[in-house]
């Protein structure tokens, strides 16, 4: 992102979101990050998707989105596994994501972290039974 948004307004970093993912596979932060390109505005090109990386330590997958460019609302989804996902942002920002991934996955909070400005927030996604 380069600082402006298509309308040629000014940017506001506050509405911006960055999602880690992690405790799952491939696949479902595919799912995950498909989820929510379908809601907002990404820094990431639609085919720039999760990869597996060799060797034994822990893969994160992260992206950035901007909840002012909303786009449409996502349907359910399924996992195969449950996924930790880590939201940073402002907090109004951060709850709307938190309602996105609402509206396709059963959400669990697990931990939260505020500060002035911003909301860390940690999060259990797994399939709508």
């Amino acid at each position: 992102m380069n600082g402006t948004d298509r309308t040629g307004e000014e940017h506001r970093p506050a509405d911006e979101v960055v999602v880690a993912l992690s405790g799952g596979a491939k696949e479902d932060a595919r799912e995950v990050f498909g989820v929510l390109r379908t809601a907002y505005g990404c820094d990431r090109a639609a085919d720039d998707v999760p990869q597996e990386v060799a060797g034994d330590r822990p893969t994160v997958w992260i992206a950035t989105f901007d909840v002012s460019d909303v786009r449409a609302k996502p349907r359910p989804a399924r996992l195969t596994a449950p996924v930790a996902a880590t939201l940073q942002g402002g907090y109004a920002a951060v709850e709307s994501l938190r309602a996105s991934l609402a509206s396709a996955f059963a959400v669990r909070v697990v931990g939260t972290a505020s500060g002035d400005q911003e909301e860390e927030l940690q999060l259990r996604l797994e399939s709508r039974p």
